[in-house]
């Protein structure tokens, strides 16, 4: 069997994946807030993620993982979209929950084994609240219920900082009704103008972070083998999740490895609506950018390092897809290649898995390739039929920069190597696709002719 190995948060180390029950292998992924379009950042966990859920499937068995994301439709978030818009609390969740899959389901994401709503969890998150009362790790202040921080001596473990330290250095809510300064809501009262529940406490709703601790209890039980999310969620989601967790069922280990993807940014810049770089996934879809491109470029990196979106890497990424989708048309899908498998085994190593891609592209090894794609959520029937579209028509050369950029780097390379067979590959292919290159001392003209094919063209460029 193939060895996985992880890069574990909660111990910094990398370590092979001993699952507790190899029949029954269990992950938990935070998921969305329902309240608006799922931005670009946040499909990053989702696609990363689904890499490890399709090859655990792969190795222990489709039937022998288990895949929950959350989905967490009670949020002051929504309530202030609610007050905003004067639409119905339950009207906006539902029409973004259907935004969402819809979005994921266009990047290739497979859909979890459960999906569970926080709302309809209240009776669970409530009974975890009363046990962790009982056991003195909680207090009721307020109509509030608050855990009590200092009572868990393992906090601060995953983020690797002790409670004076975090206090010291993060903004936290100050409140009259807190024992100290860290303690954090469990539950919180609801007035008339925003959803609540009937509890022991009097009507209210929960805090955001024992609604994953509840669910996970219920569905995975008090030990379970990997949790992963975003490395936003680090401090304090998980932190907080593991204190509950662990106070109110010592008899587990919550979970036993912890796995955290870095942050995206965008043409180098940290995503942002005020620099004008803040996109959603649907806006990225409407604007004509295919869903397996997004995939793409997100799988070229690894996971733990941060992750920069260009519209470069986009059209590559495109250009790549287009090849590989020609060269598989029609084919009879094998085997993921062991080498493919090794890289995502190593860590979900998908750049080097990339790599492997390309290498048998090169190959022409068709059958090896399609289901080594396959492997990685790409060259799927549910994302194809987008290749089958290029440019316009002849007129419509908008991305020849693009290539033209190609060939001059490639120039500059063989200049320096003095070996000119990749250019002279380029010009051949790109005359049988009716583009006459022009190259001079300092420069590289592109041109159509009467003979410009558009699917041809994207069949070659690299």
């Amino acid at each position: 069997m193939v060895t996985i190995r992880l890069t574990n948060s909660g111990t910094r180390a990398k370590e092979d994946f001993v699952p507790l029950d190899p029949a029954n292998v269990r992950i938990y992924v935070c998921g969305p807030t329902v309240y608006d379009r799922a931005h670009l950042g946040n499909a990053r966990p989702v696609v990363v993620f689904d890499v490890l859920f399709r090859l655990l499937r792969h190795v222990y068995g489709t039937e022998h993982v288990t895949y929950v994301r959350n989905v967490t439709d009670v949020d002051d978030k929504i309530n202030a979209r609610a007050a905003e818009s004067g639409r119905p609390i339950r009207e906006i969740t539902e029409e973004t929950i259907g935004w969402y899959r819809e979005d994921m389901d266009a990047l290739g994401a497979l859909r979890p084994t459960q999906e569970p709503r926080a709302t309809d969890w209240i009776g669970a998150m409530i009974a975890m609240i009363l046990d962790l009362i009982g056991r003195g790790h909680a207090y009721v202040a307020e109509g509030h219920v608050l855990f009590r921080v200092r009572s868990y001596s393992g906090y601060g473990a995953l983020s690797g900082r002790s409670v004076d330290d975090m206090i010291a250095g993060a903004r936290v809510e100050v409140a009259p009704y807190k024992e100290d300064p860290m303690d954090f809501v469990l539950w919180k009262p609801s007035d008339a103008s925003l959803p609540g529940w009937d509890s022991p406490w009097g009507r209210g709703r929960p805090g955001w972070h024992i609604e994953c601790s509840a669910m996970a209890y219920e569905l995975l039980g008090a030990s379970f083998d990997i949790h992963a999310g975003g490395i936003d969620l680090q401090f304090p989601h998980h932190e907080n999740e593991i204190a509950q967790s662990m106070c109110a069922h010592p008899e587990g280990a919550f979970a036993r490895y912890w796995l955290h993807n870095e942050m995206l940014q965008v043409e180098g810049r940290k995503m942002s609506k005020s620099l004008g770089n803040f996109f959603t996934v649907r806006d990225l879809l409407d604007q004509g950018v295919p869903g397996e491109v997004i995939r793409f470029v997100m799988l070229s990196t690894h996971y733990r390092k941060p992750m920069d979106w260009t519209a470069e890497k986009a059209r590559e990424a495109e250009a790549t897809l287009r090849k590989w989708r020609a060269q598989v048309a029609g084919v009879t899908e094998g085997q993921p290649h062991p080498t493919l498998v090794a890289a995502l085994a190593d860590d979900l190593n998908t750049a080097g898995a990339i790599a492997e891609l390309h290498q048998l592209s090169h190959a022409h090894d068709q059958p090896t390739l399609l289901a080594s794609a396959r492997l990685m959520g790409l060259l799927t029937p549910e994302l194809g039929g987008w290749e089958e579209v290029g440019p316009a028509d002849g007129a419509d050369l908008s991305r020849m920069d693009d290539i033209r950029n190609w060939i001059i780097r490639a120039r500059e390379q063989a200049r320096d190597t003095r070996n000119f067979e990749t250019v002279d590959r380029y010009k051949r292919e790109l005359a049988e696709a009716g583009v006459e290159v022009r190259m001079t001392k300092d420069d590289v003209e592109l041109s159509a002719t009467s003979s410009f094919d558009s699917k041809r063209l994207w069949e070659i460029v690299r």
